[in-house]
């Protein structure tokens, strides 16, 4: 295994900085509106704004969250794709874009505040930059875990006479000035070419560490054979909590994520919508999501397998350490399952849950499995490929950020009557100070093992009842603005209710869940009484984050129709281009059958299908 880099590993990473760059810098002469630097003026082919829409999901919840998903549940996170994703992409390019490319809305919130009012625009920009933050925040903590893994500052760190901690800290820095560079010089533009760019490093990155992988243990068969039982199937033993890995029953499932947090990802999410917001015609809009997803159902066979592959590998011992690790990594190594190794707290003691064991850090799946199997030169290019999936989530969340905020919060409500100059300075700013406040969320993501479950619980807070609102804002005219606001309120705060009374098993009270009854039992301590308050326990976090997302959006969607019942509606004719039913639907003139995107669609149905039939 190889813990150091060679000359040719810096070479490859110092071309492809020095290349993201460039084209920052090639682009910033184009940014002179702010519709230049946020839509980038609305000009982006179909297939590039297709990979992009793609890539800007390639973060590090994407490359790192799904193998540390794929070395914990196994074959069945494959739903987040075929299950989680597919049927929602096809929904958001066959049906939704019309509404969001036709209203020229600058953004998700501010189509909400052409189909229903300020109060709800404000709720939702709020909660959508508080949630892109996190995201942008995991995508650091990934890097962060990366660069600690390969000691790239061990050095710098000893030097200055620090503790080995602060090797993260550093880290955190630099992965957070990294971003700064291309989309601060040229917006989205900039982000949309080079998460282009990044899809192709991710590929070509990725391919060859699977199929050593698969080469190494004996193909698909030795590797299920190495690993966990059920780890092989998608759909079996689905019907009870308690025989499949996810830990979820087949109703959580389908309806959590299958509909809730997918739905509500893909349809309503800015940062993916953006990018098919930029695409150059109403056509290439609704293809963007349907072109996507092509590419992303096979995205399981490099991102998830390689989870499967660590876990099916020996796990090292002390022998075979290399000289230069230090006693903590040794011990989380023979503490850890396969190339999994146990989670090394700041203070370099290794983490345990409740019970006493080991806490495996299944973050570290793909770094490991890189470090494990790539020579010099390819593990250049396997590193360069997750540089390329962090920086792709980081620019992704801070373009939907600096997008939101300067549109549908600063212009909104603190300086409503500036120049298009002052936007696009503004711009430049919020690119500078979310990026500053990612930082502080990198430390909270550090509390969890698996940055995908910390993710879906972001998404399940702030996505999950949002799909209620758009569901019924976008097919029911009779939806008012009281009922999205107070619906969209109260399904946040079903979500917060429900994380704060319950707990996945072997956490503690906290970050995780149940501090509701945390805060309780501390104030009832101060009165001089002691209880202990039941909360509901979940086998695992994933399966606490799927029910989530499902009180948070029937409350949400059961608010909205009770409070849109007892409250006037708006005219039908303000309501043109806005609702479905009085919206007229053009049909694209001029294509040939096989390129409109109703046949794509029902292609990519199919093909998701037989995937899932196939995987069972």
């Amino acid at each position: 295994m190889h813990t150091t880099l060679a000359w040719i590993d810096y070479l490859i990473m110092v071309i492809y900085f020095a290349f993201v760059l460039g084209i920052g810098f090639a682009l910033k002469r184009f940014m002179k509106t702010s519709t230049d630097f946020f839509l980038s003026g609305r000009s982006i082919p179909a297939w590039v704004a297709g990979l992009a829409f793609i890539s800007a999901n390639l973060g590090a919840q994407e490359v790192i969250g799904m193998a540390a998903s794929g070395a914990k549940y196994g074959i069945s996170t494959a739903h987040f794709y075929w299950l989680g994703a597919i049927p929602a992409m096809v929904f958001v390019g066959l049906f939704m874009m019309p509404f969001y490319y036709g209203s020229r809305a600058r953004s998700v919130p501010e189509y909400l505040r052409l189909r229903f009012d300020e109060k709800t625009r404000g709720l939702n920009a709020i909660s959508f930059a508080a949630m892109t933050i996190f995201s942008s925040g995991a995508s650091m903590y990934a890097m962060a875990k990366l660069i600690g893994v390969l000691h790239i500052f061990d050095p710098v760190v000893h030097a200055l006479g620090l503790p080995t901690g602060y090797v993260f800290h550093l880290s955190i820095l630099v992965s957070a000035v990294i971003t700064l560079g291309y989309v601060y010089l040229g917006g989205l533009t900039s982000a949309i070419y080079n998460e282009v760019l990044q899809f192709f490093l991710i590929v070509a990155g990725f391919f060859p560490l699977v199929w050593l992988g698969l080469k190494n243990v004996g193909g698909w068969e030795g590797l299920i054979a190495k690993c966990p039982p059920g780890f092989g199937h998608a759909w079996k033993g689905m019907t009870n909590a308690d025989t499949n890995p996810l830990g979820v029953e087949w109703f959580a499932l389908a309806m959590g994520l299958g509909f809730v947090l997918s739905f509500g990802y893909w349809c309503t999410d800015f940062l993916v919508v953006q990018r098919a917001m930029a695409a150059d015609s109403m056509t290439s809009a609704r293809r963007t999501p349907l072109i996507a997803a092509l590419p992303k159902m096979a995205f399981p066979f490099l991102v998830i397998l390689p989870g499967l592959i660590a876990v099916a590998l020996p796990t090292p011992t002390a022998v075979e350490a290399p000289t230069s690790a230090s006693a903590s990594v040794v011990e989380a190594d023979a503490l850890g399952h396969g190339l999994i190794p146990a989670k090394v707290k700041t203070d370099g003691s290794i983490e345990r849950d409740s019970a006493g064991q080991p806490v495996l850090d299944y973050d570290l799946a793909i770094p490991k499995l890189l470090l494990h199997y790539f020579p010099a030169g390819l593990l250049g290019l396997g590193l360069t490929a997750l540089l390329a999936s962090f920086m792709s989530g980081m620019a992704g969340n801070i373009t939907a950020f600096n997008t939101v905020w300067t549109f549908d919060i600063y212009q909104a409500y603190i300086k409503p009557e500036a120049s298009d100059k002052h936007y696009l300075r503004m711009g430049h700013f919020a690119t500078l100070f979310g990026t500053a406040i990612s930082i502080a969320a990198a430390y909270v993501v550090a509390s969890y093992n698996n940055i995908m479950e910390l993710l879906q619980l972001v998404f399940a807070f702030v996505n999950a009842p949002l799909l209620g609102t758009f569901l019924l804002g976008m097919f029911w005219k009779r939806a008012t603005a009281n009922g999205a606001f107070f619906g969209l309120l109260s399904g946040i705060g079903a979500a917060a209710v429900h994380h704060g009374v319950s707990l996945p098993a072997g956490s503690v009270p906290g970050v995780k869940g149940a501090w509701i009854n945390r805060g309780a039992e501390f104030v009832a301590n101060l009165a001089g009484w002691s209880p202990r308050l039941p909360f509901h326990a979940y086998r695992n976090e994933m399966a606490q984050n799927f029910w989530t997302a499902i009180w948070a959006f029937g409350v949400c969607f059961v608010v909205t129709i009770v409070v849109s019942l007892a409250t006037k509606p708006r005219p039908d004719e303000e309501l043109k281009g806005l609702v479905y039913s009085l919206t007229k639907h053009d049909v694209e003139h001029g294509l040939p059958w096989y390129r409109k995107p109703e046949v794509l669609g029902v292609a990519v149905v199919l093909m998701s299908i037989a995937l899932n039939v196939i995987f069972r």
